[in-house]
C-alpha cells in the first residue's frame, strides 16, 4: 500500500471516532456509578494506631484490621450499603456511622466513620 493512502485511512478513522463520540458522559446520559460500599474503600483510622483498610471494587473486598495486637486480613463482600465478612466463625458487618455511633469516646466528635460493633470503630479525618 502507498504511505499516502495509509495516512488518509488513519486520519479518516480518527475523525470518524472523534465525531461519533459525545464530548462528555452527560451528553449520553451514561454516568459511571460507584456502589455505596465502594465509597468505603481506603483507610479508616481508630485510636492508638489502630486502623481498618478496605481494598477492592464492585462488592469484592479485602479488609485489613489492625488492632493493638496485630493486623489481620479478611475477604469481604458488599451488600447494599454494608460490607460483610467472617471473623473467627462469626459474620461481621461494617456500616457507616458518625463518631458517636462508634461507641468510642476518642472518636465521638468525628463525622465520617464506620463501625463493626460498638467499641470497634474507625473514622476518616
Amino acid at each position: 500500500m502507498r504511505p499516502s493512502f495509509l495516512l488518509f485511512a488513519a486520519v479518516s478513522l480518527l475523525a470518524a471516532c472523534s465525531n461519533s463520540a459525545p464530548a462528555d458522559s452527560a451528553a449520553t446520559g451514561f454516568m459511571p456509578t460507584v456502589s455505596g460500599t465502594d465509597r468505603l474503600v481506603g483507610q479508616w483510622n481508630g485510636p492508638e494506631g489502630t486502623f481498618l483498610q478496605l481494598a477492592g471494587v464492585s462488592g469484592k473486598y479485602a479488609i485489613t484490621i489492625r488492632n493493638l495486637d496485630r493486623a489481620r486480613t479478611f475477604q469481604a463482600r458488599g451488600s447494599d450499603d454494608a460490607i460483610l465478612f467472617e471473623r473467627d466463625g462469626k459474620e461481621e458487618t461494617i456500616r457507616r456511622t458518625d463518631g458517636a455511633g462508634t461507641g468510642m469516646k476518642w472518636l465521638r466528635e468525628k463525622k465520617n466513620c464506620i463501625v463493626i460493633q460498638p467499641g470497634e470503630g474507625y473514622c476518616r479525618d
